[in-house]
């Protein structure tokens, strides 16, 4: 990437924090890739005529997981490069970049939201259950860190490695390692349970009000028509009932 200035790449890189700034309901994040894109392409494309065509390439449909931002800006100034020397053709581009974007926004929507960040925010709510404050500032300090890192290393591999990048992506298996971490976040929901358990500790209370609980998270979730009674139910149990913590915490043995 000799013919992008060092100015230029810290640039797109800065702007593609900013990709999802001018979200719309027509390109989605078209404008704020091609935002991130411009610094690059200006110095690419010196004629403004080509320079006008290769904006337009990136201000079509644009809509991803935000995390691969960096990865994807990176190449497609790659690919950019390759276009104005005539070594990639224009016209492959948006089937390239089509099957890229979605493929990614999936793999990002499983791993990282579905998945990494449910296990972050799952550890996070218990540490601080717990009184562990500075653990879960330091949990969150050290992920944000390294999604930072993240984003820089796939930015640098996006932008010097181009399509051979994404062979290697596959390597790293992230839809599985995001089944594992949904195996965990499932095994921290227990623990969360048993973290702010409010009785005393007796196994009879503790299945029945566990069971009562998925019993009526089933009902409020599929039964849209109850779901006013039972909110209504628990508000009234609130204000009537002020000794049922109680209640429940004699039953036990």
């Amino acid at each position: 990437m000799s013919r992008i200035s060092l100015k230029a790449l810290i640039l797109c890189f800065l702007r593609s924090y900013l990709t999802g700034s001018a979200c719309n309901t027509r390109g989605m994040q078209n404008i704020g890739l091609a935002y991130a894109m411009d610094p690059g392409l200006r110095e690419l494309y010196p004629d403004p005529l080509k320079l006008q065509k290769a904006r337009r390439r990136h201000l079509r449909f644009y809509n991803t997981h935000p995390f691969w931002n960096p990865l994807l800006v990176g190449l497609f100034l790659f690919l950019e490069s390759k276009i104005s020397r005539n070594l990639f053709p224009a016209r492959t581009l948006p089937k390239v970049k089509s099957t890229l974007v979605f493929t990614l926004s999936a793999i990002g929507d499983s791993f990282f939201s579905g998945s990494l960040l449910v296990t972050w925010s799952m550890v996070t709510i218990i540490l601080m259950f717990l009184g562990l404050n500075s653990w879960a500032l330091g949990l969150g300090l050290a992920l944000f860190a390294a999604l930072q890192f993240f984003k820089l290393f796939v930015f640098h591999k996006g932008l010097t490695q181009g399509l051979v990048f994404i062979n290697n992506l596959k390597k790293w298996d992230l839809i599985n390692w995001g089944g594992r971490l949904k195996v965990i976040n499932a095994l921290l929901v227990p623990a969360f349970w048993l973290v702010i358990w409010p009785f005393n500790w007796h196994l009879y209370n503790f299945v029945t009000v566990s069971i009562a609980c998925i019993v009526l998270a089933y009902a409020y979730k599929n039964l849209r028509w109850v779901r006013g009674i039972l909110l209504l139910s628990v508000l009234a149990l609130s204000l009537v009932m002020p000794d049922l913590f109680l209640w429940l915490e004699e039953l036990g043995p």
